[in-house]
């Protein structure tokens, strides 16, 4: 059986914790992070396990009922601890549940709310004096009701070491891609992204949503230019000519893309080029001169800044993880 690589030295123990009414769609993003087996070596990140704060089978979201591994016993072993969620913001944690939290954290474990989770957090007073986010529409009640709690507002994870708060729905997988590659490392990280089908990094203190909703109209209108700039790379982005393309005004094209994506188009086609790169530099064969030509950047010097920017690491250190983190062959002979 292929092993990982690189031993990790954190405790790979990660309990997921279920309550009645649980928010499935949560649930749901840190079991496809943390409880798939990685691509490439065949082996599990983590040793997950489910411990439900109420005993027997119980109701989550959308008619489904559970059976899990245990009760709150399993976070005493626990390296890490995943609250998915909270099924209301004005429901309280039972004291059981705090004082299961309380302890965990008291003897190092590293305890991670995604959405109303952070409510259970700053109800057993772990975030006092720290920072933290929710859902963007409940970060306010964050705020009044626990004053000694740095919130904020509007970004999608907040990292305060053993203490990790996201904002709702998808950043949640923001959040658990981001403590994948906490532990294991951008090349990990990246392939766990790719089996997501999700963007394999944004940054904690990006926006939750956009500021104006988009219209299917709109949105449909820039597709075939989006889909257009992915094949073409290694082309200068002009905006006068990608507004022309589109049929549009310079000033009407940027505040589409902008409503679109989330961001403007320098900086989309740089995210497009840094994932080409790392696709690029995972196959081994290539020269990071010729990958840098491939991926837009235009020469070596380039694509190392900007990747050091984006991914904290160079080309040659990420091929390097790529190569490491690639099964073990065992001989037949």
């Amino acid at each position: 059986m292929p092993t990982l690589s690189v031993t990790p030295v954190f405790n790979r123990r990660l309990v997921l914790l279920a309550y009645e009414r649980l928010c499935t769609f949560e649930f749901g993003i840190a079991v496809e992070a943390f409880g798939r087996a990685d691509e490439t070596t065949g082996e599990p990140l983590y040793e997950m396990a489910v411990a439900s704060v109420e005993n027997g089978i119980f109701a989550a979201q959308g008619g489904i009922r559970l059976v899990v591994d245990g009760g709150l016993e399993l976070l005493e072993g626990a390296g890490t601890i995943v609250i998915p969620g909270w099924r209301s913001i004005d429901e309280p944690p039972t004291a059981e549940l705090i004082a299961a939290l309380q302890q965990a954290h008291a003897r190092g474990a590293r305890i991670v709310s995604i959405c109303a989770g952070s409510f259970v957090l700053a109800e057993a007073g772990l975030l006092d004096g720290k920072r933290a986010t929710a859902h963007w529409n409940s970060t306010q009640a964050l705020e009044d009701r626990y004053p000694a709690i740095k919130v904020c507002h509007g970004v999608i994870y907040v990292d305060e070491g053993s203490l990790i708060t996201s904002s709702g729905g998808a950043a949640g997988v923001d959040l658990c891609l981001y403590l994948i590659r906490r532990d294991y490392g951008t090349v990990v990280a990246n392939r766990a992204a790719r089996r997501m089908v999700t963007f394999s990094h944004r940054e904690g203190n990006q926006a939750q949503y956009l500021p104006q909703p988009v219209s299917g109209r709109e949105s449909k209108s820039l597709s075939p230019l989006l889909e257009s700039l992915r094949s073409r790379l290694d082309k200068p982005l002009a905006i006068a000519e990608l507004a022309a393309e589109a049929g549009m005004s310079r000033r009407t094209f940027l505040r589409r893309f902008q409503e679109t994506t989330g961001t403007s188009p320098g900086e989309w086609m740089l995210g497009i080029r840094i994932q080409n790169a790392c696709r690029l530099l995972e196959s081994q064969t290539l020269s990071i001169e010729h990958v840098a030509e491939l991926a837009g950047f235009g020469s070596a010097e380039t694509l190392r800044h900007h990747f050091r920017q984006r991914m904290g690491i160079t080309p040659t250190q990420y091929r390097k993880q790529a190569v490491e983190s690639q099964p073990i062959q065992h001989s037949t002979v």
